[in-house]
């Protein structure tokens, strides 16, 4: 991820980059009402007793093709 100033008269910041592209996708590939994750999100969370993940298989992202993605649930 690459963050910088844009602008000379009004000053707006703004983050780009390959970071920035992956999370518009997940978002653009997600479901009201879901949390929608990544591949290397749920390795991290995987084992922790108060989620459940139901697995989407590869969801295909513009630009980044098909990409592992599940949805997380909190336990009741």
């Amino acid at each position: 991820m690459v963050a910088g100033i844009v602008g000379v008269k009004k000053f707006s910041y703004d983050i780009w980059g390959d970071t920035v592209n992956t999370a518009s996708r997940m978002e653009s590939s997600g479901e009201a009402g879901q949390v929608n994750i990544s591949e290397a999100t749920y390795n991290l969370v995987k084992d922790k007793p108060e989620l459940s993940f139901v697995p989407r298989g590869k969801v295909q992202a513009k630009g980044k093709g098909g990409m592992e993605m599940f949805f997380a649930e909190q336990v009741k």
